[in-house]
């Protein structure tokens, strides 16, 4: 699976990163689902307006908790 994921690093640096098995030393803040699966359906190929769509649904509380917990 590709997954997309704003991650706190080691170092105390945001990084945005591919991930296809597991974050090893990383704190997941945000993923995203960049697979076919995740909005072909419903956004036919047009992967541009998944992402436009997917950030009106993110649980930033829950991104906030998770950035401030790995501080």
């Amino acid at each position: 699976m590709q997954l997309h994921v704003l991650a706190r690093v080691i170092h105390f640096r945001l990084q945005v990163i591919d991930v296809h098995d597991h974050l090893q030393g990383l704190v997941p803040l945000l993923g995203v689902d960049m697979w076919e699966h995740a909005y072909y359906l419903q956004y036919n190929n047009v992967k541009a307006d998944y992402l436009k769509e997917i950030w009106k649904i993110v649980n930033w509380r829950d991104v906030g908790a998770r950035y401030s917990k790995a501080q």
